[in-house]
């Protein structure tokens, strides 16, 4: 168990927070690029703070703060320029750097007096990268956005599911570090939830934890595997600070508050080889809901709304003054003294861990991936069809309740297949499909 004041700063992210300050010295992922298709403006809170985002008429995006320094009113309503946005009330405008601009009747009656040149708002650096919608708000100069290995490969169809969960962003972030709960919550729940009892999913029998240059590693032997298992050869990734990997997808845990997370999952599955070359024109998004609407209920179909399930459980403030830890949660108190040590160092003046600030590296960051030949090499659509895991991928999105009629026929377009009338995956007739 933890005291108080160590849950705290590991939980508290507002301004000037130890934790927040550690956070802010990472980009994050706050929304998706193929969101500004329909929209130019939004509101977005993080880190404690209300802001917006917005995507002006040239195509800049601008994180800046939600209210005018003017009367107080709302950007959020604000509408976009050429550069920047502009406020709805009285027409002052703002660019990306939180710059006044233009002051429209200052400008005529009072232009000697200059008033917009005294005048800037809160603003944050902003980047586009994978699909994705990145901000930084920590001190300049800022590090590089990571291209992560996953982000180059080639001949993909790629997705981005966003949802809000109503707790701290770090009880999210142990679930990245907690091999047991997928033969407990995401095997034999799910057993449960079917109505079923039995058969359970293989025990786990040992358990391994690393740390390598982005982060920890956990590995894993069930007792239908051995350490050949590339579960335990390679393993799989919680990245620094606020990230879990699993090769073909990144989940992001982004605090909005110290109460509330925004949660991004980047999706990648590789086309069948007859589809190749595939270049996806746009990287669609949606938004993932966590309940039930017509009941009030969590959703627990899918993983990680299971996942939400246990975050949420656990309290919007997980109470670690009143946990008692196992063998199985090495990981967790390992995940804890990195973050404590990352804490000091960051207090000391230093970059935290993970930190990419080398062009030529971050060029291509090559990371552990488990089933890597699946993704770089691809399948054939029958070996797709009649992999284990993969092929039930194909009939639907197995991460995440919700997913869009739209997307889901573009994803079977891009993968050449369709579902019958009995709900199995076929060959999609030829020329019926989209490709590219």
């Amino acid at each position: 168990m933890l005291s108080e004041a160590k849950n705290q700063l590991l939980t508290q992210v507002g301004p000037g927070t130890p934790m927040g300050e550690l956070l802010r010295r990472y980009w994050h992922p706050i929304g998706a690029e193929s969101e500004f298709d329909e929209i130019s403006v939004r509101p977005a809170r993080l880190f404690g703070e209300d802001l917006v985002l917005y995507k002006d008429l040239s195509g800049n995006y601008g994180l800046v703060d939600r209210q005018c320094p003017h009367r107080r009113a709302d950007l959020a309503y604000g509408f976009v320029e050429k550069c920047g946005l502009r406020c709805n009330y009285h027409g002052w405008l703002y660019d990306e750097k939180g710059q006044c601009t233009e002051q429209p009747y200052e400008d005529v009656a009072n232009p000697q007096v200059r008033l917009k040149d005294r005048i800037k708002i809160k603003s944050y650096p902003v980047q586009v990268k994978a699909g994705m919608i990145w901000a930084y708000m920590g001190p300049l100069p800022a590090p590089l956005v990571p291209t992560w290995e996953p982000f180059t490969w080639a001949n993909g169809f790629r997705q981005v599911v966003i949802s809000e969960v109503p707790c701290n962003w770090f009880q999210c972030q142990e679930n990245s570090i907690d091999p047991v709960h997928f033969e407990w919550m995401h095997s034999n729940w799910s057993v449960r939830l079917r109505g079923d009892t039995g058969p359970y999913a293989p025990t786990h029998t040992k358990l391994g934890f690393e740390e390598f240059e982005y982060g920890l590693i956990y590995k894993r032997v069930r007792e239908d595997t051995d350490e050949k298992h590339p579960l335990w050869a390679v393993g799989r990734l919680a990245l620094w600070p606020n990230v879990f990997c699993l090769g073909d997808h990144f989940e992001w845990r982004v605090p909005i508050d110290d109460e509330n997370t925004l949660s991004i999952t980047w999706a990648f599955n590789r086309v069948p080889r007859e589809r190749e070359p595939y270049v996806q024109e746009t990287i669609p998004a949606w938004y993932g809901p966590v309940k039930d609407e017509a009941t009030g209920q969590w959703i627990s179909s899918h993983v990680m709304n299971q996942d939400f399930v246990a975050w949420v459980g656990q309290g919007r403030i997980a109470d670690r003054t009143q946990e008692n830890l196992g063998a199985s949660d090495r990981g967790i108190a390992m995940l804890r003294r990195h973050f404590f040590d990352e804490l000091e160092a960051v207090a000391q003046g230093r970059d935290p861990k993970g930190i990419v600030r080398d062009e030529a590296t971050n060029e291509c960051i090559d990371l552990p991936v488990a089933a890597r030949r699946l993704f770089v090499d691809g399948l054939t659509r029958e070996e797709l069809k009649a992999h284990p895991i993969i092929g039930k991928h194909l009939k639907e999105y197995a991460f995440q309740f919700g997913q869009p009629e739209a997307v889901k026929r573009a994803f079977h377009d891009a993968m050449g297949v369709q579902i019958d009338e009995h709900g199995n995956v076929v060959d999609a007739p030829l020329g019926s499909a989209q490709h590219g």
